[in-house]
């Protein structure tokens, strides 16, 4: 009867190098019959469901220490590599053997006996072992960065993309992909914050992967990732990407400018901000405040002026509310205006159509320049001219630039008719004025004031006057002209509705 103990040792990584190694069960298995055979007492079963390749395992470690302290003074595994793939951890059961704590090891498919022989025979298989991580890991990295030069990002797929199993390529998830999008216009407005978007998301059912809603700092990950528009960061450099953006770079821009604004410092204010502050400003150039007084709000001028001293008087909410009411009102457009304006504008998106040959030529030359300027500043890296922080924040701008000249080109479509939607959009809202001027909504109030008067309402002696802005100026010359004029010369132009080609910007090559 061997008089030795012994603990039983079986581990399962949970890496990729080890997926056709024996599981724990086959493993048990198979020591619990080599334990009988050889009839070696077991002190206990140790498993452990950790990689080898650096040191740091519990289960191992603590048995280890159990040897030292003479719990036991041999160990059975199914193979050295199950005990060991680093060279700390090997070593370790080197020096125990040599200082007599470790008496013996067991494996079924491995010979080993505590001589200077076998010593050097187990080293040798924990250096086999350690090649094997060492190799497989730079194959790995090898094979990653490969599929980045060639356009796929070798991670998980962010939302709004789905990873494809077959293919090995990242596809568009068509259904979250479009609540993504949504997301990216909804901040890009500039009028929410992360939590709204996280709530936007959740009211969407998207939620992390333990049903919560999303954080503020993983919103802000995804609206600041350059992978919706096609592109792709790994080690800190953005690559272009083979999978399909859904984002504009257009609107992700807007979307960093916002990200930018919202992370600047701000200082608290101890009053709630009121609805019409911010909407106007008072006849002596400053800004207008809001205050709360025996349970009305009141407006008035912020008198911060060093050089000037203000007298205009107070304002309540109830006469402001109206009086913006009135001056919305008047800016309506009239419904059977508003149907023939529609009619007429789908007639010009049938039939609009522009040369664009000059700004497609134009816009290639300086993808080409760039992808140039890419080619001398990688051979300028590889020559060690200057430093890879240099390099990479260099590459990083002319990608970006480069992904914009290219989105030009694939919108010019799209660009042809660009002024349809925003000029519908406008008879829309100005055939809803009516409606919002009769309702009590404030905050919808301001946002028609805004769109009509931009920064150009001032408040003075109690009463908010305005100059209204281009086209709503023309629609109001047009409103008092009724009956004065025939109504197709007030509603049709002669040039139709399409913008001039001469006012669409165009590239003429510099002379040399």
């Amino acid at each position: 009867m061997n008089e030795q103990k012994f603990f039983l040792y079986a581990r399962k990584s949970t890496d990729v190098e080890d997926k056709q190694v024996l599981s724990i069960e086959a493993q048990i298995t198979e020591l619990r019959a080599f334990a009988k055979l050889e009839r070696l007492e077991i002190v206990e079963e140790l498993i452990e469901k950790k990689s080898a390749k650096i040191p740091g395992r519990l289960i191992f470690n603590s048995m280890l220490e159990r040897i030292e302290n003479g719990e036991a003074s041999g160990i059975l595994s199914w193979h050295p590599d199950r005990l060991a793939r680093n060279s700390v951890d090997g070593g370790r059961i080197i020096y125990l053997l040599d200082a007599g704590n470790l008496l013996s090891l067991k494996f079924p498919q491995f010979w080993f006996e505590s001589t200077p022989q076998g010593k050097f025979m187990l080293n040798i298989a924990f250096g086999q072992s350690k090649y094997y991580i060492d190799s497989l890991s730079e194959n790995t990295k090898r094979g990653l960065r490969q599929k980045v030069r060639t356009g796929i990002y070798p991670g998980v797929a962010p939302l709004g993309y789905l990873n494809d199993f077959r293919t090995k390529n990242i596809v568009v998830d068509k259904k979250k992909a479009l609540i993504v999008k949504k997301a990216f216009v909804l901040y890009a407005q500039g009028n929410s914050r992360l939590e709204d978007i996280s709530h936007f998301l959740a009211k969407h059912n998207v939620f992390s992967r333990k049903g919560q809603p999303l954080k503020k700092d993983r919103i802000s990950f995804l609206l600041s990732n350059p992978f919706y528009v096609g592109l792709f960061k790994y080690g800190k450099e953005i690559y272009e990407g083979k999978h399909q953006p859904i984002i504009s770079k257009k609107i992700f821009d807007s979307v960093q400018e916002v990200l930018k604004e919202r992370g600047r410092p701000r200082k608290n204010k101890q009053n709630n901000p009121k609805v019409f502050c911010g909407l106007l400003k008072c006849s002596c150039g400053m800004a207008i405040t809001a205050e709360k007084q025996k349970g009305h709000i009141y407006y008035r001028c912020s008198r911060k002026s060093k050089t000037t001293k203000c007298v205009e008087p107070f304002v309540r909410e109830e006469e402001l509310d109206r009086q913006l009411s009135d001056l919305i009102q008047k800016f309506s457009l009239k419904k059977n205006w508003a149907d023939k304006m529609l009619l007429m504008l789908e007639k010009d998106k049938t039939d609009s159509a522009q040369n664009s040959f000059v700004f497609v030529q134009e816009a290639k030359k300086k993808i080409e320049i760039l992808k140039s300027k890419l080619q001398r500043l990688l051979d300028a890296y590889l020559e060690k001219d200057f430093e890879r922080e240099i390099y990479l924040e260099k590459k990083n701008l002319f990608m970006l630039e480069k992904k914009s000249w290219e989105e030009k080109i694939s919108n010019l479509e799209q660009k042809r008719i660009g002024w349809v939607e925003p000029f519908a959009k406008w008879i829309k809202e100005a055939e809803n004025l009516p409606k919002i001027a009769r309702e009590s909504n404030l905050l919808a109030k301001k946002v028609a004031a805004k769109e009509i008067f931009g920064s150009n309402l001032i408040l003075t002696a109690r009463q908010a006057r305005a100059k209204p802005q281009k086209q709503w100026r023309f629609l109001q010359i047009a409103t008092e002209k009724i009956g004065k004029k025939s109504e197709s010369l007030l509603t049709v132009p002669r040039m139709g509705f399409e913008p001039m080609i001469s006012r669409m910007r165009t590239w003429r090559p510099r002379p040399d």
